[in-house]
């Protein structure tokens, strides 16, 4: 089969143009009126400019030549599978690598480990938003298989997701709001979310547009969830080590 690597691309180029251009402009404003930066900062920041609207836009085009088709194509055979309960663990590993390759999982977790100061480590934030994406996608497939509605996931996470933001560390919090909306990047909603509509499609009594869709909710859902749980973790242990400081304190008065 001959695949037309560059077909659409002008499209691309166009759509991404129209996306950086207004920023381009915006940035060009705040130099010429507060900013001011040298002409050897300047030529860093427009090759950024060049570099990005290059990148952006092969990555749209592989998207669309390949993530789209490729993840169809595998949750077509995949659905078709005997044993359908190996759906669920395929679906922890698919989430688990997914989130660990996303570029904007990446970028956020080394903004955290550096503003935080290494008090929230980037590899332990890593590891907790791919543990908790993985285990949506595996609710996801439970959700396909079963046919349980959306609603009977989401409105319970967000809840909970409510209720132990009372519970967990304040530093915590905003980044757990924030890692949802990271989640949901162009791994996740490319190839994920195509290979579950594959899925669908095969599945006998299931609807592509009903049971398809609504993973993407999940996915945003869960990182929440998996931080705000981390944020408690870190509570405690802030709290116990308060308390032994307390008791050395005490205890090195009573001795004098």
């Amino acid at each position: 089969m001959n695949i037309k690597i560059f077909e659409g691309f002008w499209h691309v180029l166009f759509d991404v143009a129209t996306a950086l251009i207004p920023l381009f402009f915006l940035f060009l404003l705040f130099q010429l009126v507060f900013l001011k930066l040298p002409w050897e900062k300047l030529q860093d920041i427009l090759v950024g400019f060049i570099l990005t609207y290059a990148g952006l836009a092969l990555f749209l085009q592989g998207v669309h030549i390949g993530f789209l088709p490729v993840g169809s194509m595998m949750g077509e055979k995949l659905g078709t599978i005997e044993n359908t309960w190996l759906l669920v663990p395929i679906g922890f590993v698919l989430g688990f690598v997914a989130i660990y390759a996303e570029p904007a999982v990446s970028v956020l977790t080394h903004q955290v480990e550096k503003v935080s100061g290494g008090y929230i480590p980037q590899k332990l934030l890593l590891y907790t938003l791919s543990f908790g994406v993985g285990l949506s996608i595996a609710l996801s497939m439970v959700r396909i298989l079963i046919g349980i509605p959306i609603w009977y996931f989401v409105v319970p996470g967000y809840l909970f997701a409510l209720i132990i933001v009372r519970f967990s560390n304040k530093t915590f919090t905003s980044v757990a709001f924030d890692s949802g909306g990271v989640a949901t990047g162009p791994m996740t909603a490319t190839f994920i979310l195509s290979l579950f509509v594959g899925i669908a499609s095969v599945t006998e009594g299931r609807d592509p547009l009903l049971d398809g869709f609504g993973m993407v909710a999940l996915v945003a859902l869960a990182p929440i969830i998996s931080v705000l749980t981390l944020g408690v973790i870190y509570r405690r242990k802030e709290q116990e080590q308060y308390e032994k400081e307390q008791l050395r304190t005490k205890a090195h008065s009573n001795d004098r």
